[in-house]
């Protein structure tokens, strides 16, 4: 499947979330890629829309090589590979380094895109959890477990296109997973999209804004 661009993926997913309308969800979106998905998804379901913030844990002098990945939260969540962790190497010590650099980073991104706004409250209400699309599901993992810890009545995760592995590894952290397409031909999220832009900063700060608006205006 190709998709358009992001927003296409977006109101593909939310035609199949309409089940959720009437259940006051809430969208949480990994930036920057997730954002434009979760809008679309936000918008459809009438839904607040907010940000679940992770940073990749790369491997020494490899970082591209994703080892895990920590997420934010009153206790951060930290989820890596342990196959991986000991094949390259990685100390205790320096998994520890990158976990307070990747909070340091979480925070920043905090104050960039989210200001003074405070975090949506989840508790007892359904999450849908959306990105633009998975490749090894370790970023997505930690943000998964990170959310579950915020208590949801039902954690559904979201996403346009995964390898059928990842797929796989992820249901199990999740009471639903929609995904509208698994090829196994999967070199990386971008080539299921004709249109695949780099995300600014202000972009995802003008979405979250245009989101808080609309569920503003429902409200009054």
């Amino acid at each position: 499947m190709l998709f358009r661009d992001r927003q296409e993926a977006g109101q593909m997913l939310a035609e199949r979330l309409l089940a959720f309308k009437d259940q006051r969800p809430v969208v949480l979106a990994l930036p920057r890629g997730g954002v434009p998905v979760a809008f679309e998804v936000a918008r459809v379901l009438a839904a607040p829309l907010d940000l679940v913030l992770v940073r990749k844990i790369g491997a020494p002098q490899q970082p591209e090589l994703a080892l895990g990945a920590v997420a934010d939260g009153e206790q951060p969540e930290l989820v890596t590979d342990p196959q991986l962790v000991r094949h390259v190497g990685a100390s205790d010590e320096y998994l520890e380094r990158a976990r307070r650099a990747g909070l340091q980073e979480i925070e920043r991104r905090r104050h960039v895109y989210l200001g003074d706004h405070p975090p949506v409250d989840i508790r007892g209400r359904p999450a849908i959890v959306v990105d633009d699309g998975i490749a090894t599901g370790a970023t997505m993992r930690a943000a998964l477990r990170a959310t579950r810890r915020r208590a949801p009545s039902r954690l559904i995760l979201a996403v346009p296109v995964a390898p059928p592995d990842t797929m796989r590894r992820l249901r199990g952290e999740v009471d639903e997973a929609i995904f509208l397409d698994t090829p196994t031909e999967f070199f990386a999220v971008g080539q299921f999209y004709e249109q695949f832009p780099q995300l600014r900063d202000q972009q995802v700060v003008d979405l979250l804004n245009q989101a808080r608006a609309f569920v503003s205006a429902q409200e009054t």
